[in-house]
């Protein structure tokens, strides 16, 4: 599933949301996958609340080697993304990420740069799309020199679709797609605007599905729960 249209990351700093907003909706992406795919290795999206100290991390992979993970930490918010057939890739540039794709991350960030966790076995920083924001400013991306000749030189057009389309209907499309099942649209808006799980809700997303069975994604995701005796 592709936009209609191609976009680098210059394109993806000017329509991602706040940090707020762009981490409730990595919450409500990961919920929905994991209510529509109990097999946490069949999701395409996922969130740990707890991934470090004070950090969060959502991602995506898509099984084919497109990737993406952003960490939100008190800095703010790091996003990198790997397409793994973009002109842009280290694999393409002698193991090097391609010039300034990385070059300009602030020093807040520097880290995740070579966080183990996003690097290869070499210790190449596996990204061909990078961005940044911290908690006061503007999404920030490195200045770079597109490779001429190509549509999607960092892979940004199918890693973001669905950051850059923040509609439930975005959501619907690709989930009908990706597991060929009818998706209840009302119940994709419920999650987008991150109202607690019940039974219901779960079941109207996929009638398999327990909302005891998912107590423990709940929890990882840090998604909003109901109380108790509401359940």
């Amino acid at each position: 599933m592709r936009l209609d249209e191609h976009v680098t990351v210059y394109d993806v700093a000017r329509r991602l949301p706040s940090i707020v907003g762009l981490r409730n909706l990595c919450r409500s992406l990961a919920m929905l996958d994991a209510v529509l795919s109990p097999d946490w290795e069949g999701r395409y999206y996922s969130f740990d609340a707890g991934w470090a100290d004070g950090e969060e991390m959502a991602s995506m992979r898509n099984g084919s080697g497109d990737e993406y993970s952003i960490v939100f930490s008190a800095a703010g918010a790091y996003v990198r993304g790997f397409g793994h057939e973009a002109p842009m890739s280290p694999y393409a540039n002698d193991g090097e990420p391609w010039p300034g794709v990385v070059d300009e991350v602030p020093e807040a960030f520097s880290r995740f740069v070579k966080e183990p966790a996003f690097t290869d076995e070499d210790d190449v920083p596996v990204v061909t799309a990078c961005l940044w924001q911290a908690t006061d400013d503007r999404w920030q991306h490195g200045t770079l020199d597109f490779p001429t000749d190509c549509s999607d030189p960092d892979g940004a057009t199918g890693l973001f679709e669905l950051l850059i389309d923040r509609s439930p209907e975005a959501f619907q499309r690709f989930a009908e797609d990706y597991y060929e099942v009818p998706v209840d649209l009302e119940a994709v808006r419920d999650v987008y605007d991150l109202r607690p799980l019940n039974q219901k809700l779960v079941t109207s997303l996929n009638a398999e599905a327990t909302l005891a069975e998912l107590a423990r994604d709940i929890a990882e995701i840090g998604y909003p729960q109901q109380a108790r005796e509401e359940i």
